[in-house]
């Protein structure tokens, strides 16, 4: 399998690779090799080195032992923890969240999402096995009237939302 950027993608939605593949560079002294950028993604996307590899078709403890050799040590020295040991390769991602390199979620408003017009009442809130429940009731307005049969009720009447 060839190494690309489109492998472990999820990591660009919440991370702020750029500025982290730039300050990394800087704790190794040069450029982060391709390899080593894929393996740090696929970190930051919660996999193991395992599964790094699995999904890489490398072997697992060679992709330990590069992660050991190359991205632990710059990321160590990176959040100023070069004394200490990386027990798990959770602490990675753990560590770089804490020096501010995942992206915040941006709120948005309910209000940006809907049509003009739309109605959302909140019906029922609860707390049931140990779940915060929110039963609530939408209106969307469509652009035509539309005419509803009762049997076109009766599916709206059974459709559940997760």
């Amino acid at each position: 399998m060839a190494l690309t950027d489109k492998q472990f993608t999820e990591a660009l939605q919440h991370w702020d690779l750029d500025t982290l593949y730039a300050d990394l560079a800087s704790a190794k002294g040069k450029s982060l090799t391709p390899v080593e950028k894929l393996h740090l993604r696929g970190l930051l996307c919660g996999c193991s080195p395992s599964t790094i590899a699995e999904q890489l078709g490398k072997n697992a403890k060679g992709v330990e032992t590069d992660l050991c050799a190359t991205l632990y040590r710059y990321v160590k020295s990176l959040v100023g923890k070069s004394n200490g040991k990386i027990e798990n390769w959770r602490k990675i991602a753990e560590w770089l969240e804490d020096a501010g390199y995942k992206r915040k979620l941006d709120r948005v408003a309910l209000d940006n999402l809907l049509p003009e017009k739309s109605v959302v009442n909140i019906t029922n809130i609860n707390i049931e096995n140990n779940q915060l429940v929110i039963a609530f009731n939408l209106r969307i307005p469509t652009s035509k009237a539309l005419k509803t049969s009762g049997k076109n009720l009766d599916i709206l009447n059974n459709v559940a939302l997760d």
